[in-house]
Formats: structure tokens, C-alpha cells, sequence
């Protein structure tokens, strides 16, 4: 998956994008914050991937 689909998934489950700085998109989402790294067409590491999805509470 790469940083991308990742930044459409978690607004389809109401997060929204606070702003963007580089190749960095933060999303918030009550008073949780992510940072999910978008690099042109690059996939997230398997760890980075997991880490991310269970910080925004997604199986």
C-alpha cells in the first residue's frame, strides 16, 4: 500500500488532512494526529503500515 491509498482510507473513515509539509500529509481525527509519509508511488513498509493503521484504530 502506498502512502497515498493509505491517506484515502483513513478519510474514508473520517479523518481529515490537517496540512501537508514536504512528503508528509498529517491527518487529525478528534485529538489524534498522524503523519503518513506520501513518496511518488513507493509503498510503506509492512511495520510502518501496521503502525500507522492501529495509531488510527484500523484492523
Amino acid at each position: 500500500m502506498t502512502g497515498k491509498d493509505l491517506v484515502k482510507l483513513l478519510k474514508r473513515h473520517g479523518w481529515k488532512l490537517k496540512h501537508v509539509r514536504g512528503s508528509h500529509h498529517v491527518l487529525r481525527k478528534d485529538r489524534h494526529q498522524l503523519s503518513v509519509p506520501v513518496h511518488a508511488g513507493r509503498g510503506l513498509g509492512k511495520g510502518l503500515l501496521a503502525r500507522l493503521l492501529k495509531e488510527a484504530g484500523l484492523p
